[in-house]
């Protein structure tokens, strides 16, 4: 719990970041996820509850749990004067980076910004600065990675670039938690995703899980070289099939989210002697389950219980 005066930021918060996982970790602006983080990184001292990384308490080991973790922030804080290649010789000397210079020219090459090694940051376009920062938070192999919108100033080449690093980390065992407002990346990558609202976790699962427990339904698009009413009403009674709609020959079919109709509706429009020009099937997306769980006043709409 944090409470700064009589305003509760973070409350009651319980977080489990499993090893070897991505972790996606969400909430609206003002949600709490900052002061979250901050407390995570021991930069944040919780007004009560105890943070533990690693198996131990933050609070314990404060100075070795952090050499153990690389950090991406939402705002960057760079030595402008220095040259990219002499802010994370900086860092590496910290670390005690062995062979940091070694280590250096590969991170800076997989990010394509070897030519810009020796040019001062305060020349970097905000693009450049964010992988610079990328790069400083992977520099010492670090066994967690927490990144608070870590693509953000990113061309969609450079979006790729990082999202192809983090699940490289995590394939050699790096855990991540990450922290964005771009969904899609996140839908992308993370194992697992928390939402907060108001201070408070409302939602930890996989996004199927939370799309089950949200009531969601699929939606099945059809297009057809003609229709009748009669193949409408046949749909309708298959098992699994809630609703279906049509306009001109394209035909819609609400369906629970588990349910995959597609080669049974195939297979009925055939015996229709109809022919089926495309058919397409589409889930709630992370967006859409982000902004139902978010506007329902911070709880699951659904008739099941939230898993914990």
């Amino acid at each position: 719990m944090k409470q700064y005066g009589t305003k509760l930021a973070v409350n009651d918060l319980s977080l489990h970041v499993n090893r070897g996982e991505i972790y996606g970790f969400l909430g609206p602006n003002g949600a709490g996820k900052s002061t979250a983080i901050g407390m995570i990184l021991g930069i944040v001292r919780a007004t009560r509850g105890t943070v533990r990384l690693f198996g131990k308490s933050m609070s314990d080991d404060c100075a070795g749990i952090r050499r153990r973790i690389g950090v991406v922030g939402e705002l960057q804080h760079f030595y402008p004067d220095m040259t990219g290649q002499e802010y994370l010789r900086f860092f590496s000397d910290i670390y005690g980076v062995p062979r940091g210079l070694d280590r250096i020219t590969e991170i800076l090459g997989r990010l394509d910004l070897p030519d810009a090694r020796n040019i001062q940051i305060s020349a970097y376009s905000k693009g450049m600065q964010q992988k610079l920062a990328f790069a400083r938070a992977l520099l010492h192999a670090p066994e967690f990675l927490v990144l608070d919108e870590p693509v953000s100033s990113l061309d969609p080449y450079g979006i790729r670039q990082v999202r192809e690093m983090i699940l490289e980390e995590n394939a050699r065992g790096t855990t991540v938690l990450m922290s964005s407002h771009l969904l899609s990346e996140v839908e992308r990558t993370c194992h697992r995703i928390g939402i907060m609202n108001r201070g408070v976790l409302i939602v930890e699962d996989t996004l199927d899980n939370v799309r089950e427990q949200l009531g969601a339904h699929s939606t099945i698009l059809i297009e057809v070289d003609r229709i009748s009413s009669e193949l409408l009403e046949a749909i309708l009674k298959v098992p699994g099939v809630d609703a279906v709609g049509s306009s001109g020959n394209s035909i819609s079919v609400t369906a629970a989210c588990k349910a995959d109709l597609r080669a049974e509706l195939s297979r009925l429009i055939s015996q229709f002697g109809f022919t089926v020009i495309s058919l397409e099937r589409r889930e709630m997306d992370l967006e859409e389950a982000f902004v139902s769980v978010t506007q329902n006043g911070g709880k699951i709409p659904a008739k099941e219980e939230a898993k914990p």
